[in-house]
């Protein structure tokens, strides 16, 4: 058996953990969510089901006999597709683009480690598997893509349970 199968499937498990935790807030707090906390449970619903995906790619290519860079290379082809097609998709939206243009205004550090210091170390691996430059590291860098959306799906899904504990404003 393939080292990355058992690995791979404990991380779509956790992320699908996520998942769950974002529908069933949606479900118990549905006719008390504001806009901004239905926009993350969406993005911890979303980047949870990326994450699942992007985590089984490897697995299902896998079992179809692509190995070696080829595996890597069209995993990560579709993995960076798929997070290009979430962002556009959710800047698409009105409400979403206002609340990270809002987000960025009021706390710009806090804007800068969301896109910056995720989305780099996300999507910059995935760019070195397609340029082939370290093939034996594809799929060290592929997991270091997979392990850094999954903390940002934990990251959102933190500011969601922070903002559902925050007191009612008067």
């Amino acid at each position: 058996m393939n080292p990355y199968v058992d690995l791979y499937t404990s991380i779509a498990e956790i992320s699908g953990i996520f998942v769950g935790f974002g529908a069933l807030i949606s479900v118990t707090r549905r006719s008390e969510v504001e806009t901004n906390q239905l926009i993350r449970i969406r993005s911890v619903v979303t980047l949870g089901l990326v994450v699942v995906i992007a985590a089984l790619l490897p697995v299902v290519l896998g079992s179809f006999g692509v190995t070696g860079h080829r595996l890597w290379f069209s995993s990560s082809l579709l993995f960076l597709a798929l997070i290009w097609a979430v962002i556009a998709l959710s800047l698409r939206r009105p409400e979403n683009r206002a609340l990270t243009a809002q987000q960025a205004r009021s706390s710009p550090v806090m804007a800068a480690f969301f896109w910056i210091l995720l989305e780099i170390p996300i999507q910059l691996p995935l760019l070195l598997v397609l340029l082939g430059l370290w093939p034996q590291q594809d799929m060290a860098l592929y997991t270091t893509s997979l392990v850094f959306n999954l903390f940002q799906a934990a990251y959102v899904l933190a500011q969601l349970v922070y903002a559902e504990m925050s007191p009612p404003s008067v």
